[in-house]
């Protein structure tokens, strides 16, 4: 009944609007006199009625009051009275009326809209609540009144548009929008969106956006999806009713399709929308977005996002900050760029709510980063969003975050100019996530991944320079956390970044300095090259820096204390320390204003003196420490630019002392020291000019023995040793190039100056040498050979003729004498070299083992006593295996006998002198081979300098070494708790003062010199092949000097291979230096012509390269230009393109006779190595691994197993009996390797997919078979062990991958999946022998893998019946008990077998292995047929299938 009345309430209400509008209307006509009397009439109703209710009607600005009563006791008495009121439903009307003449005052019209105030009788205290709604509120709380007062609320508002704000600062309009919230009931809904809708459309933006916004306030649920729609449409016409909209529609309860929509369109306005409703446009698309969507979602907005366009350029900031402090007419402007940076804030904020109420937003962020794929791509959100993501509390985002971050450094996707770009814009913004930017800094500096640690560095340093003093100290704080955490290239990069810190903001960092002083607390881990940079970092700190002054006290107090040392190790630090501090006290300084330097004060240059005489007095002490203090003295003369005042000082006293100490008159005689005679040797200088002074070298050495003799009874040692002569000279060169401004006229004669050495002859007499004397011979050896490569360092730059001919003759000395020493110390065991390379972590040497490894018969099985065989005895079952072995041990002991005859001097490197990087410029001279190939180069001779195949092979294996130590990135690794030796380091000083990008771009000069001599190489091979009709032993082949050229060609592949292997070309800073030195490889083949891009410069250099493998003269160098091949075929960024190229080369390699220049076939430890790499590249690049491991295993293997040992296979040349395991185990390899790659069977495969699946891993599953059965021939140990360990690798990859295929696909192709599975089967069986056969040897080596070889196996039956089972065929799966067998499936006999005998005989043939019984002394074996039912019996004796 209330409805009904409700509703005719309502339809007379609407039956009188029109009535209502004439009465208003003719209020305007002039008919005044019948009007008022309306008026009155209606008013006296409306406010008879409110004050029976209990309200109050006040003029002017005083509220209305209500009683003491509540507000639906108000609206109950009101509904009452109209409704018993005689004239219901007249007086509804008249009500309405009254209402409208009584608000046509604006008084009186904001009372009604403002609350009312209660009115109390004096004394009570009985309110129910102090605040009451307003009158209009109150009425429109009543059903009958409420459609008559929303039409007379939206008729009366545009009245007030124009002017929304009264005198008292209140916005009518949003007053009256405020009356239609949250009601409890909205009679009509439709009716009263569609007058909004209306209203809107006439409506100025300010009344616009309140009513958008209160819309969902007001409208019922029913109605939210037709605002939606209405308000979408809109949105595309103003967008500057985009964030109220927005908001709206975040309010409202849409369809998930609407919502899609809605957010296109936003989508699609975002680049429109103004700056400042960009946050709003951004919550809005991330919190509407489901997880089915938020991939698609992110990436547009990503896309769309553009940060960048946020924040104005560093230019106009600077230029808004000048014209700030003129005035406040840029106040406006200045603003601006303060509300950009609160924007992006606003933005990332957004992002971060997003991300933590929905779990699917992470990662569709990280996917959408992850997918970028290229550099120009990325932008600063990018950043930003992974920043955000690290900070929250998500494990899998925090990680996600480092792995993404970590991807894209390594490729280079986001560089450091990305990242200063987003310090330099957003700094308020990344402030907030200081603590994850250091978090992932300190990930990144840790990583073993050597590209991604520079940019953990970037980090910390742009951390540094943008953010306040408590963020400075946490980054100073963290770098010297890593300095002492004894990772070296942790420790590396933290000092690095140090240092350049204190570089560039010398005043930032002095605050912060006793931070870095407590690093002096742990020199004991660090290496001399790192205490080196921290000595350099604090004296910097010391002299420049405001709080320098305790610094010098401190590092005063700690060198002095490690000066007075006795201990080798700290006096070491001691003399590094000082030496540094040295150079940081006497630094030249910069040039005033009045363009004067600025001297050092005397007062300065006495402390400096007195340094330098302490220093010198404290390591006169040892040899070792004086040689420590010439080499860091050297270095510190080469690498700073000290004032004149103290380089004159050094460099005098240098060459003053160098001559007193070192150099002596040639007299009419030479007296003799120890035991050899004298002789000067070695004189360059011409006849006519004989030489008047020497090197005192032999002497010197003589004086050393004997005061090692008499220090051992207690007398004074004297100061002058040889083992300070090369250290000594290279301080004074480097002094003479700093004074005379590299020149070295003063002290070119010693480039030329003979020695005082012995007739050298006597190495031909060592074994009747006493042990003091031989010992005494290789250390005169090692102190010559080491004068002469510090000759070959001062004198290499040097442009004269005299002075390249005599630079090229030291390297002749130096290639000599090396062959000398080697037979020297091949003679000389337990023979401990001097030091040379003095700042190593320990002056204790290593002793090289020279002697050859004692060869012991290895003992059957574990040692233990083998039982007496039976009558099935394995002895006539392993002859091939025994042959094999015999074999082995013959090439051992050939090994042996040949490493007796010589020794390996790269054992010995850290005992010669570093040469530097500018030596290896020779190798830009023209080879000069023994036999001249031409006429042109015996006229060439003498015209320029040409250098010799030993001396280009000393010069490219000292290239090589320095290649591999500074371009070659080893993982970081943590120092052991038990500290080990490590001389890695030792000899690479200097070049560890140059980064790998200078080394690089050096290397890159020498390459047309590198291709000519690789040519020339080349050409040599290609004249004695055509000599000999392409015979390589032919009669005329000087073996030495092919020797030699081999030696060369492969240390050039090797040379380029490692240059171009250097993981700086993968960066794209580094681009221009890629294509320079691939330009050089292709501008051999094709002249320079347009610049080609990075594609057509691999593929020319890859056409160049080609031409040399027709005259590689062994497998090792072929194996390295297969290597150079694919290193520069990934640089094209397409390396698939050239995998058939790569792939032929090898085979032809791998089909190729490799024979001796003696004419025996090329074998040994080194070719099986080369071949085993060579083969792997072959089935890497091959399209099929598959078929070629079948066409390996049939061609090649089938030839061998009939053929003598030293037989080769006709397809395959390199495959013999001898290499058969090389090729045996590459094989097993590569084919686990590929089926590991085959794709997982799942149901929704197509019949067509699964088909070829199977095939696939028929071939897999043959070509296994195939190679387990061979082991029947090839039983030795070596083999079994290869086939147990892939054995069970590839039977685990086929019940991980294969099994659920079979699974799906055994309906649809059930006769594929029997033949597969009985294929499969023999091969388990042969893996179940090989158990057997490894328990009966009692051979530790296999037994090991018995284990994990049974537990696949009883995996593989068991998984099978599940397969059955699943496939409804569970009863063709039967078990039985399986004998143990050897590897010739002969059964194996045990103590108890008898009874068991007879019960397996009645049982069907076995077929599977499942698990061993070992109380029983016999196998129990489960087995499986996969048969058809018909056919069971028949399939059961076919084992030969």
């Amino acid at each position: 009944m209330m409805r009904k009345r409700r509703s005719s309430t309502v339809d007379i209400a609407e039956k009188h609007a029109p009535s209502s509008t004439k009465a208003k209307r003719s209020r305007t006509t002039g008919r005044q006199s019948k009007v008022s009397a309306q008026e009155e009439s209606t008013a006296s109703v409306f406010s008879v009625f409110l004050r029976e209710a209990g309200v109050t009607l006040k003029q002017g600005v005083t509220p209305n009051e209500i009683a003491a009563a509540d507000q639906v006791v108000f609206q109950k008495r009101i509904q009452k009275m109209l409704q018993k009121s005689p004239r219901y439903p007249d007086i509804v009307q008249e009500f309405i009326s009254g209402l409208e003449s009584h608000i046509e005052d604006a008084d009186r019209f904001r009372n009604c809209l403002l609350p009312c105030v209660p009115t109390l009788p004096e004394g009570d205290t009985s309110c129910v609540s102090s605040f009451h709604e307003s009158l209009l509120r109150m009425l429109l709380g009543i059903d009958m009144l409420q459609t008559l007062i929303i039409n007379t609320l939206l008729e009366k508002l545009p009245e007030y548009m124009l002017n929304s704000i009264d005198d008292a600062g209140l916005s009518i309009p949003r007053i009256i929008i405020n009356q239609l919230k949250w009601l409890d009931r909205v009679v009509d809904c439709k009716e009263l969106a569609a007058k909004l809708m209306e209203l809107l459309s006439v409506a100025p933006v300010d009344v616009q956006r309140d009513i958008i916004t209160s819309l969902p306030e007001i409208l019922e649920d029913s109605l939210h999806n037709d605002i939606a729609q209405y308000l979408n449409s809109l949105l595309k016409e103003n967008t500057q009713l985009t964030v109220a909209i927005l908001d709206a529609l975040s309010s409202l309860n849409l369809s998930s399709s609407l919502l899609t929509e809605v957010r296109g369109a936003v989508m699609t306005t975002l680049a429109a929308v103004q700056l400042e409703d960009l946050p709003v446009v951004v919550k809005f698309i991330l919190h509407s977005v489901s997880a089915s969507d938020a991939y698609e979602v992110v990436c547009n907005l990503r896309r769309k996002l553009e940060l960048e366009q946020c924040v104005l350029p560093p230019v106009l900031q600077e230029s808004q900050s000048r014209f700030k402090s003129k005035g406040a007419a840029v106040s406006k402007s200045t603003t601006v760029v303060c509300d950009s940076q609160d924007i992006v804030t606003l933005i990332v904020d957004a992002i971060k709510s997003a991300m933590r109420f929905q779990k699917a937003l992470s990662e569709a962020w990280l996917k959408a980063i992850e997918s970028v794929e290229e550099l120009e791509d990325h932008k600063v959100i990018d950043l930003l969003v992974l920043f955000i993501l690290h900070s929250t509390n998500a494990n899998h985002s925090r990680r996600g975050a480092e792995r993404v971050l970590k991807a894209k450094v390594r490729t280079g996707q986001i560089p450091e100019m990305l990242l200063q770009k987003t310090f330099q814009d957003n700094t308020e913004v990344l402030r907030g996530y200081f603590p994850s930017i250091l978090a992932l800094a300190q990930n990144l500096l840790r990583s073993p991944d050597p590209c991604v640690v520079p940019f953990g560095g970037h980090m910390y340093r742009h951390s540094f320079t943008a953010f306040d003093s408590y963020c400075q100290q946490e980054v100073v704080g963290c770098l010297v956390t890593h300095v002492c955490s004894g990772v070296g290239g942790e420790v590396d990069m933290a000092l690095e970044l140090l240092c350049g810190l204190v570089m560039e903001n010398p005043s930032e960092v002095g605050p912060y300095a006793v931070f870095i002083k407590g690093i002096l607390d742990y020199l004991d881990n660090l290496t001399p090259q790192q205490i080196r940079r921290l000595f350099h970092l604090l004296s910097r700190l010391a002299f420049r820096s405001q709080q320098g002054s305790h610094i010098q006290d401190d590092m005063h107090i700690v060198i002095r204390k490690q000066l007075s040392s006795t201990a080798p190790k700290y006096k070491r630090i001691g003399i590094i320390g000082a030496v540094m501090f040295i150079g940081s006290m006497g630094a030249l300084k910069p040039k005033t204003k009045d363009n004067q330097k600025d001297s050092l004060s005397p007062e300065t240059f006495r402390q400096l003196s007195a340094l330098l005489e302490l220093v010198q007095s404290s390591s006169e002490t040892s040899p070792e420490a004086s040689a420590l203090y010439y080499d860091e003295l050297a270095n510190l003369v080469q690498t700073s630019t000290l004032d004149p005042q103290v380089q004159e000082k050094i460099g005098k006293r240098v060459l003053d002392d160098f001559q007193a100490e070192f150099v002596v008159d040639l007299g009419p005689k030479i007296q003799d020291s120890f035991s050899f005679p004298a002789r000067v040797m070695y004189d360059l200088e011409e006849e006519e000019t004989q030489a008047v002074i020497a090197v005192n070298l032999m002497p010197l050495l003589a004086k050393d023995v004997h005061s090692k003799a008499k220090q051992h009874n207690g007398d004074k040692k004297d100061n002058k040793s040889s083992l300070c002569l090369s250290p000594f000279f290279r301080l004074l060169r480097l002094c003479e190039e700093k004074q005379n401004h590299e020149g070295l006229d003063e002290i070119d004669a010693l480039l030329g100056c003979p020695l005082i050495l012995t007739d050298m002859d006597v190495v031909d007499k060592m074994e009747s040498l006493s042990k003091v004397e031989k010992e005494f011979l290789c250390t005169l050896l090692f102190h010559t050979i080491n004068w002469f490569r510090e000759l070959v360092n001062a004198f290499c730059r040097l442009k004269e003729m005299e002075m390249k001919m005599k630079v090229m003759t030291r390297l002749q000395n130096i290639t000599y004498l090396q062959t000398l020493l080697e037979q020297a110390l091949a003679e000389t065991p337990g023979y401990i070299p001097p030091v040379a390379n003095f700042d190593g972590e320990s002056t204790d040497v290593i002793l090289p083992s020279t002697a050859a490894p004692v060869h012991k018969t290895k003992k059957n099985g574990s040692g233990k006593k083998r039982k007496a065989p039976g009558k099935n005895s394995l002895e006539g079952n392993s002859q091939m295996e025994d042959k094999m072995e015999e074999d082995e041990t013959q090439q051992e002991l050939e090994k042996e006998k040949e490493a007796r005859h010589g020794v390996n001097m790269v054992s010995y490197r850290q005992f010669f002198r570093e040469l530097d990087m500018e030596v290896l410029s020779v190798v830009q001279c023209g080879l000069l081979p023994c036999s001249l190939l031409d006429s042109e180069l015996q006229t060439k001779k003498r015209e320029e300098v040409l250098i010799g195949p030993a001396e280009l092979i000393f010069l490219l294996e000292d290239m090589l070494q320095k290649l591999e130590f500074s371009l070659t990135a080893a993982p970081a690794k943590r120092r052991p708790f038990l500290k080990v030796k490590a001389d890695k380091n030792v000899g690479f000083s200097h070049l560890q003062q140059k980064s790998p990008k200078d080394v690089a771009a050096f290397c890159v000069e020498l390459l047309p010199a590198l291709c000519l001599h690789l040519e020339n190489c080349h050409n040599y091979f290609q004249t004695l092949l055509s000599e000999n009709d392409g015979m390589v032993d032919g009669p005329t082949v000087d073996i030495q000097e092919h020797h030699l050229i081999s030696s060369c060609c492969q240390l050039l592949l090797q040379v380029l291979n490692t240059i171009f292997s250097w993981f700086g070309f993968s960066q794209p800073g580094y681009r221009s230096l890629l294509k320079r030195a691939l330009g050089v490889l292709a501008g051999r083949l094709k002249e320079e012509g347009p610049e080609l891009n990075l594609e057509l410069l691999v593929k020319h250099s890859l056409d160049y390269l080609l031409n040399f493998h027709s005259t590689i003269p062994n497998l090792s160098s072929a194996l390295t230009l297969s290597q150079l091949l694919s290193t520069v075929a990934e640089k094209g960024g397409n390396p698939v393109a050239f995998k058939e190229q790569n792939a032929s080369l090898a085979r032809g390699f791998l089909t190729q006779q490799w024979m001796t220049v003696s004419g025996e076939k090329q074998r040994g430890n080194k070719f099986n190595e080369a071949l085993q790499v060579l083969l792997s590249i072959y089935l890497r690049h091959v399209d099929d691994v598959l078929k070629a491991v079948e066409e390996i295993t049939l061609e090649g293997f089938s030839q061998i197993i009939n053929a003598s040992k030293d037989e080769s296979s006709a397809a395959w040349p390199t495959l013999s009996k001898q290499t058969f395991l090389v090729f045996f185990k590459v094989l097993m390899t590569e084919l686990e390797k590929s089926v590991r790659r085959i794709p997982i069977g799942k149901s929704s495969d197509s019949s067509e997919a699964q088909s070829e699946k199977l095939l696939t891993w028929n071939l897999a599953v043959r070509d296994f078979h195939i190679l387990v059965n061979l082991v029947k021939v090839f039983d030795s140990r070596s083999v079994v062990n290869v086939c147990l360990k892939y054995g069970r690798l590839f039977l685990e990859s086929f019940l991980k991958l294969g099994m659920p295929l079979l699974d799906f696909s055994f309906k649809r192709h059930k006769e594929d999946v029997q033949n597969l599975l009985k294929t499969f089967q023999l091969s388990t069986r042969q893996l179940h022998h090989m158990c057997g056969h490894s328990k009966i040897r009692q051979d530790t080596s296999l037994t090991n893998h018995v284990p994990a070889v049974k537990k696949s196996l009883e995996l593989f039956v068991y998984r099978v019946k599940a397969m059955l089972t699943l496939n409804n065929c569970q009863e063709a799966f039967w078990i039985g008990n399986l004998k143990n067998r050897n590897l010739k499936g002969e059964e194996i006999l045990s103590q108890r077998c008898q009874e068991s005998e007879e019960e397996e005989e009645e049982q069907q043939p076995p077929a599977q292995d499942l698990s061993e019984e070992e109380e029983q002394g016999y196998d129990t074996e489960t087995l499986s047929k996969v048969n058809r039912e018909e056919n069971e019996a028949q399939d059961d004796t076919d084992e030969s299938d």
